[in-house]
């Protein structure tokens, strides 16, 4: 590679990680919309940025072009994901992107929503711009995991969160669970709940800790620019107390249950009993929600695993020990070693003194 080219190939990874920093600045608020930034840059100076921030509001080329103005004429425009090409609440960003004669488009990820995959590059050659891809590819698809394996196979992705002692376990025998980890760790937790469409969780669980499951404090973030996820509460038996905390806001929550009268005057959302696979389906093709975290108890924590639905394990572990009368994070009756489940370890990181564990599970167990 010449010189040159070495050094342009450093720009366009400069500043598509600028736009990959910008598109997270929506992680919170775009949802069901995927995450994207946009950069603008001529003569090596960058003269127009934007990221989406919330459904129904411009994209981000739209931002980044209204910053550029005429400038953007023969400048290159650095895009995370793949510019849309159809007419939804906006319109399509690969013909703004013709309009302003931009002469080059930098694309970090292809979208396969069937309505762009592919779609919005055309528009672009075929207008005579020159189109790059796969350049920051892998770092750019982690900002919407979700967005991207629904519009993939019709599934959300899967993050199971599992807090736990040093022994493996997750609550005293009674259900006491409050607390295993300490505050850095739960913290942590708003995170990933506030990036989820829902947060799942079992009718025993709610029973035993009358939990909220929303997002309740992100450092630096105004919450009113979050939105909330669902809350799912799987309920086969028609359990839920109408004096459960999280029926205060009956909006976000859904249960799935046999129908009940009492929780449709709430305005509660009902999905009727299916399996697990069926059910994730459902959040994804009829409610739009991609990123889904599951926050429950052994057994159906158990059951996402060994039915192969969880895409990542994120594990935090307490120095604490509970001894063996305590409930464990993992119930099945595996006798054989070729029965275990195995994981890839991704990350590690301290959170005061406890310990948070990403995993994705290997192909042993799919």
């Amino acid at each position: 590679m010449s010189e040159l080219n070495q050094d342009q190939a450093f720009q366009d990874q400069y500043w598509i990680q600028r736009a990959i920093d910008l598109a997270r600045l929506g992680q919170y608020s775009t949802k069901p919309n995927p995450n994207v930034g946009c950069v603008i840059v001529k003569n090596g100076q960058l003269i127009g940025e934007g990221y989406h921030p919330k459904a129904g509001q411009p994209h981000a080329e739209v931002f980044a072009l209204a910053q550029a103005g005429e400038q953007a004429k023969d400048a290159i425009a650095y895009v995370t994901l793949e510019p849309c090409a159809h007419y939804g609440r906006t319109p399509p960003c690969a013909e703004a992107l013709v309009k302003a004669q931009v002469k080059k488009v930098v694309v970090a990820c292809s979208d396969p929503n069937p309505l762009v995959a592919g779609k919005g590059v055309k528009i672009l050659q075929d207008a005579g711009i020159e189109v790059e891809t796969g350049i920051c590819t892998e770092v750019a698809k982690t900002l919407n995991l979700g967005f991207l394996k629904a519009m993939s196979t019709g599934l959300p992705y899967v993050r199971l969160k599992i807090a736990s002692s040093l022994d493996g376990r997750t609550a005293m025998a009674s259900g006491e669970s409050k607390w295993i980890t300490g505050t850095a760790a739960r913290q942590d937790v708003q995170h990933w709940r506030a990036i989820s469409g829902a947060v799942i969780t079992g009718i025993q669980t709610v029973l035993a800790d009358d939990c909220e499951l929303n997002v309740r404090a992100l450092a630096g973030v105004d919450l009113t620019t979050v939105v909330q996820p669902k809350r799912i509460v799987l309920d086969r038996q028609g359990q839920l107390p109408l004096s459960a905390k999280m029926l205060q806001n009956p909006e976000t929550v859904m249960v799935m249950t046999p129908f009940r009268q009492e929780l449709a005057d709430l305005g509660v959302i009902q999905l009727a009993p299916q399996p697990l696979n069926q059910l994730l389906q459902t959040l994804s093709q009829q409610y739009q929600i991609y990123d889904v975290l599951v926050e429950a108890g052994a057994t159906l924590s158990t059951a996402f695993l060994q039915q192969g639905l969880v895409d990542e394990m994120i594990s935090y572990v307490a120095p604490t020990l509970l001894g063996q009368s305590a409930r464990s994070m993992f119930n099945a009756e595996l006798s054989e070693m070729a029965e275990q489940l195995r994981f890839e370890l991704v990350d590690v990181t301290q959170l005061g003194q406890d310990i948070r564990l990403r995993l994705l599970p290997t192909q042993e167990m799919i």
